[in-house]
């Protein structure tokens, strides 16, 4: 559990740096995230490594809501002069978002379907 967690705040760490070098253009913890993802994919850190730490992180995700929705209320007045280009922006990044999954999604399934 403890050597897993290192593991992920590691990834965390080193996707920060990463981003102090780009004048955070992409945020550390995303750098962190995919670094983490491509230790594990070239097998250079082991999943059982990371499985249980991740487990619980997952697991009581809720607690990492409080800080934000706490920012939420306390700039709720902001936020209410904004509603409609938040709102604007997050179906936009959602169509997006489902688009991309879409077209992802299918070609793996063609590329497995070839083999």
């Amino acid at each position: 559990m403890i050597k897993g967690l290192f593991n992920i705040l590691l990834f965390y760490f080193l996707g920060e740096v990463c981003s102090l070098f780009i004048n955070g253009f992409i945020p550390g913890s995303v750098i962190g995230m995919i670094l983490l993802f491509l230790s594990l994919y070239f097998k250079l850190v082991k999943p059982e490594y990371v499985r249980d730490a991740a487990t619980v992180i997952t697991k009581n995700m809720a607690v990492f809501f409080i800080p934000p929705a706490v920012g939420l209320m306390a700039y709720a007045e902001y936020i209410s002069q904004s509603i409609w280009t938040i709102s604007l922006a997050i179906i936009v990044s959602t169509v997006f978002t489902l688009v991309v999954v879409a077209v992802v999604q299918d070609s793996f399934e063609k590329r497995r379907a070839k083999k």
